[in-house]
């Protein structure tokens, strides 16, 4: 139809989804569900309760942890409401917990460990693997400045990882803390406010050490990098010296069975160290001696001066879950899924609203790529929950007699529906419906079954499987062929469906 105005045809309304998001469907979702039900399990083990906030705060609330930019809409997906205050998409799960803390705190049992999952949200160039909508599932503790609590951080990681059925050795749990970081900085003359946002230049490049190497960090230390698309990412412009100073602290370490962190101790010491740096050496090693005697160290949790957590506002000991299994891609590749978790500790957060310390740690899994890997391993299931009993229509003058069939195997607990497509589709189309549907079974009933008070039930599993085999045993056909569509009294349609069920493993 043309538009009589202008005389021209309007233009049909493209489908399309924006860049860095990702549709889901019943078998993603069936597996997501599977997967959280297990963190919750274990988190609940280690007594964090639920909790939920809102998927908007204000800007402010949120802080300008990420990115290091001057608009508040840059990094994070922001709006102003109707009194033009600046709200935001959350970007993490931990902030929102800070401001909840601090408005919450006098009715709060400190300290206050909680747990809560949902979906966060990045304003940042998409790519491979990275999307702007993805899940996270947290753990926090709020209000203890004990390094037992972090220690509890890495362990908990560690359980969860093997309660969803990564075993021993495909994982660690790495540990770290951001004031050895900070301290190195201040050696090579990075120190004070003058310098901070160099500073998180810096901290920003060792993070991405796992992806891009020493090289690729090595020129983000200096003067840029440009990615494979061409994109030039501005560096840190330190000269060379405090580039090798850095690059000799955050190189890989192979640990030993009896490695303690000696690196620790002994990489810096041609510098004159920081009381900032010794703080954070004897956190570290005090989280480390405590993981050791509940048997975690070193082969699940173990200390690695290479993690830094990208976010601003962690404060001292940080940790991060990377599987070390590979995987081979469609095409055969070998692929490494890496880091998949992690968190620390942020003492700085919840006092912005509160005006006095309030110590707090946590520890953040990322569902959407630690989904990706376990469906990888096999895991997680790669199908759909099992389709509904489909009752099927013959006969469209009578459809209240159809539905009383679909009530009575609802009430009975069986997932079950009515056909509702084109009234003009005969059984046949009705069954390949239902077979689209992964239905177990169906619901059959003409006027002649009507009449003698039957319905026919038709398995659909065994039907595909009879269609499939090669009969060479007739007689064991025909018994198949008997259980495969079967009449019944309607008195007894829920136990013979439930058979039916039952007979596949669905009851």
């Amino acid at each position: 139809m043309s538009d009589p105005k202008s005389g021209k045809k309007p233009q049909k309304l493209k489908a399309r989804m924006p860049r860095g998001l990702a549709d889901r469907g019943p078998a993603e979702i069936a597996a997501t569900r599977a997967m959280v039900e297990t963190i919750r399990k274990t988190f609940d083990l280690y007594g964090f309760e639920p909790v939920e906030t809102p998927t908007f705060e204000y800007t402010d609330a949120l802080g300008k942890f990420l990115p290091d930019q001057d608009r508040p809409n840059e990094g994070v997906f922001s709006f102003q409401d109707d009194d033009e205050q600046w709200i935001s998409l959350r970007y993490d799960l931990t902030a929102p917990l800070a401001r909840y803390v601090a408005e919450n705190y006098q009715h709060l049992a400190l300290p206050y460990r909680s747990y809560r999952n949902g979906y966060v949200y990045r304003n940042e160039k998409p790519g491979p693997g990275r999307f702007r909508q993805f899940m996270q599932f947290d753990a926090d503790t709020v209000g203890s400045a004990s390094m037992a609590a972090d220690a509890e951080m890495c362990m908990l990681a560690a359980d969860t990882m093997e309660a969803l059925g990564i075993k021993r050795g495909d994982y660690v749990v790495k540990v770290n803390n951001r004031k050895l970081l900070d301290g190195l900085l201040d050696m090579i003359g990075l120190g004070g406010e003058a310098n901070a946002g160099k500073r998180l230049t810096v901290l920003r490049a060792i993070d991405k050490l796992d992806r891009l190497g020493i090289a690729g960090v090595k020129e983000l230390l200096g003067e840029g990098r440009k990615d494979e698309s061409g994109d030039f990412t501005k560096g840190a412009g330190l000269n060379g010296d405090q580039v090798d100073v850095v690059l000799q602290f955050v190189s890989p370490t192979e640990p030993t069975a009896n490695y303690k962190g000696d690196a620790l101790l002994t990489l810096p010491d041609k510098f004159e160290r920081t009381p900032l740096f010794n703080e954070g050496v004897k956190e570290i090693e005090e989280i480390r001696s405590l993981i050791e005697g509940a048997g975690y160290f070193p082969e699940r949790v173990r200390i690695d001066q290479t993690v830094v957590r990208g976010l601003e506002y962690y404060t001292g000991p940080v940790y991060e879950v990377e599987l070390t299994f590979e995987v081979k891609d469609e095409k055969g590749r070998p692929v490494r899924f890496g880091s998949v978790g992690g968190g620390g500790r942020y003492d700085g957060l919840v006092s912005r609203f509160m005006g006095q310390p309030v110590p707090a740690t946590g520890f953040s899994i990322g569902v959407s790529r630690l989904q990706a890997a376990l469906t990888a391993l096999g895991k997680l299931p790669s199908k759909p929950e099992p389709g509904p009993v489909v009752v099927t229509i013959m006969d469209r003058d009578n459809v209240a007699a159809y539905q009383r069939m679909v009530s009575e195997l609802r009430n009975a607990g069986i997932r079950t529906e009515l056909y509702l497509g084109n009234p003009k589709n005969n059984v046949g189309q009705q069954l390949k419906y239902a077979d689209k549907r992964s239905s177990p079974c169906a619901i059959i009933q003409g006027s002649d079954e009507r009449t003698a008070g039957q319905v026919i039930i038709k398995d659909l599993i065994l039907g595909a499987e009879l269609a499939a085999e090669n009969a060479s045993d007739r007689e064991d056909y025909l018994k198949k062929q008997a259980e495969a569509q079967f009449s019944v009294n309607e008195a007894d349609l829920v136990a013979e469906v439930r058979k039916v069920l039952a007979r596949h493993g669905r009851a």
